[in-house]
């Protein structure tokens, strides 16, 4: 045992055999470790392979994802910016002033929502074919990518499978769930013709009430307001004046009228001496006591149901005067003379000699039953005479007084007729707004559910050819390693990418959009139609509050016109219903791929045979960059294959009867498609 030692060890020192093994052992490990590192790194490149091929895949699923959002939202924000130009012409049809421009406004929005029901139709078409080929598309973009990273040595097969291969997608507008434009277009028909008899109407009521407000106090020159003031000393507040009719009221004539009476009965005197005078004088003061006592209580009553007026048309002439009370009323002393009861303008006639006999009436004179004062010849015919003089000519006040009874008569009876129109407009109104709550509904509860094929997730398997060892690995010392094919599993999923604001990829698309139209768009009430889509488009993050807002601000501008009770109403009934839409915030986060373990996607996979990974990986043809033929192999059945280069998505038709295609280069998508190099 000694001398086997011998061989190794010397006094002090190794022997040469010693350190020759030594070196032996050492270059032995040495290259024993090379190799090991060197098939490890093939095994580690596989697995790189399959993780990129993994990420490829799950690549395509967010490029649909970004495709569907941005279709979302340019169908939703068009049906929005659609019926929000209704709405404004709905409201437009009920001012005077701006009516004229609502019916192409209201023509404009319907357009815009019958277009909204074609883009969203044909939006759903591509999605839905898109989505039926998603997972071959999957799949290609996976062997695409992962044979791109094959080199001389080795070559690296395999492919992306998507996880689950059915859609849970919804297309409502497919299914017949669009804007019912019929009934809004209907409604809206029906609500302009009666909004045009209502706007007759009014014209008609308004030139009634200016015709009395010109014989009250508008018209330059005289009137009653400049005649009350030659003719008797009211005051300026018994006597206002007014520049407009529209802030005038015809009570306003009516006070005028009775404190002008009661001045010219009060401050009455014979202008003159002589018992013409006098009786004259008693004429005028009757009249003025007559006209008191039947403007005492004249009113004009406006209500919802009506205008009531009690006011009264004075006498012109003696014929009229005798159908009143200044004929019939016992108001005039009697004395008894030889000639028989004899009626006088006053006790103090000189023809009133006899005793008193009482009160007659012009009535009792002209039907022979008292005698006329031969003295004083009181009749009817001096009152009659007071009218007569100042209702012939401009100057009386009675003149423009007539005028503003007749105008008021008139008046009332258009306004009347108005209310009549009002009732009629306001439940075609209602109609009407019913018909936009419906489309509105059908805008928030109908859209698209986006759940395709690959919403699990993405699985990548990979498998690499055998490989020739290096010459420098080839040595005595070590045993030759092997360059085994290897395989490895992977898996993506999307995750939502918050430092990416998609936005900027709506406003992106819809300023192509506007670029290709030449933007603008000037439709009745509306300045920029596509200015107001591109708005709500880029709202499309937080819809309710940027739709809300828009309609504020689109009604508010129609409130400089001056809106009247019924398109306040209306008004308000479609802001209460854009504002009342309960659409929830989007995340517009762009969604990522991220490496994830396989084994969480492959809890979802519907297709029998995913999770049996070492089945799959021997399953793989080495070499193969036909994605077809992989899928066969693997025995995955993604159903449609999409062969066609370009597809297009959707056709927006846009307003001025311009359609733009959207289109997906699938080319650009997985490079290649049934099979190639």
């Amino acid at each position: 045992m000694r001398g086997g030692i011998d061989l190794f060890i010397e006094e002090g020192a190794y022997t040469s055999l010693a350190a020759a093994v030594s070196i032996l052992v050492t270059l032995s490990l040495l290259f024993a470790v090379a190799s090991g590192i060197w098939s490890m790194s093939r095994s580690g490149d596989v697995q790189v392979s399959a993780d990129v091929t993994a990420l490829a895949g799950a690549n395509v699923v967010s490029s649909y994802h970004t495709t569907a959002t941005v279709l979302d939202a340019a169908v939703l924000s068009m049906g929005l910016a659609g019926i929000c130009v209704t709405g404004v012409g709905l409201v437009g049809l009920l001012i005077p002033g701006v009516n004229a421009l609502a019916p192409q406004t209201i023509d404009a929005g319907i357009r815009m929502l019958d277009a909204r029901n074609d883009f969203a139709a044909s939006a759903s078409r591509g999605l839905q074919t898109l989505e039926s080929s998603l997972p071959f598309l999957v799949a290609a973009n996976g062997t695409r990518t992962c044979s791109a990273q094959s080199g001389e040595a080795t070559t690296y097969t395999g492919t992306a499978l998507a996880v689950p291969t059915a859609s849970a997608s919804e297309f409502p507008a497919l299914e017949g769930n669009e804007v019912a434009i019929d009934e809004l277009e209907a409604t809206s028909d029906e609500l302009e013709v009666a909004a045009d008899e209502l706007a007759e109407a009014q014209e008609e009521t308004a030139r009634a009430k200016e015709a009395a407000w010109l014989a009250d106090c508008g018209r330059d020159g005289r009137n009653m307001q400049e005649r009350a003031g030659s003719l008797s000393g009211i005051s300026a507040a018994e006597n206002p004046d007014y520049a407009s009719s529209l802030t005038w009221d015809p009570n306003v004539a009516l006070d005028r009228t009775r404190a002008y009476y009661a001045w010219r009965y009060a401050h009455e005197a014979p202008e003159g001496s002589g018992v013409e005078a006098a009786a004259d004088s008693a004429a005028r003061k009757a009249f003025y006591a007559y006209a008191s006592e039947q403007f005492a209580s004249a009113a004009v009553i406006e209500t919802e149901t009506g205008v009531t007026i009690s006011v009264p048309l004075l006498p012109k002439n003696t014929d009229e005067a005798r159908n009143t009370t200044l004929y019939t009323d016992a108001a005039w002393p009697t004395t008894q003379e030889s000639r028989g009861r004899t009626l006088h303008y006053s006790l103090e006639c000189p023809g009133a000699t006899g005793a008193s006999a009482g009160m007659g009436s012009f009535a009792d004179v002209e039907a022979g039953r008292i005698k006329e004062c031969p003295t004083c010849a009181f009749g009817i015919g001096d009152v009659g005479r007071v009218p007569a003089a100042s209702t012939s000519i401009d100057n009386g006040y009675e003149y423009h007084l007539r005028e503003f009874t007749l105008a008021l008569e008139d008046y009332a009876a258009c306004r009347g007729r108005e209310i009549e129109l009002e009732r009629e407009a306001r439940g075609a109104s209602e109609d009407a707004a019913d018909a936009f709550d419906a489309a509105l509904e059908t805008l928030a509860a109908h859209r698209p559910h986006i759940a395709p094929p690959g919403r699990y997730g993405v699985v990548a398997v990979v498998v690499s050819s055998a490989t020739e060892t290096p010459e420098e690995l080839s040595t005595p010392f070590a045993a030759q390693p092997e360059g085994e094919v290897r395989g490895a599993i992977s898996a993506a999923v999307l995750a939502p990418d918050e430092a990416t604001d998609e936005s900027n990829v709506l406003a992106s698309f819809f300023s192509s959009l506007a670029s290709r139209t030449g933007g603008g768009g000037a439709v009745g009430l509306i300045d920029d139609v596509m200015g107001l889509w591109g708005k709500l488009l880029i709202a499309y993050g937080d819809v309710a509050e940027g739709l809300s807002q828009l309609m504020d601000d689109l009604l508010g501008g129609l409130s400089m016109f001056g809106l009247g009770p019924l398109a306040t109403w209306m008004g308000d009934r479609i802001d209460g219903a854009v504002s009342a839409l309960g659409f929830e915030p989007v995340d517009l986060s762009s969604m990522k791929p991220v490496l994830t373990d396989s084994a969480n996607v492959l809890a979802h996979a519907d297709v029998p045979g995913l999770s049996d990974a070492q089945e799959l990986l021997r399953s793989l043809p080495v070499g193969s960059t036909d994605p077809a033929a992989l899928l066969e192999a693997l025995e995955y059945d993604v159903g449609e294959r999409l062969l066609d280069t370009t597809i297009t998505i959707a056709e927006i038709p846009l307003p001025g009867g311009v359609t733009i295609p959207l289109t997906v280069r699938v080319g650009d998508v997985v490079g290649i498609v049934g099979g190639g190099g």
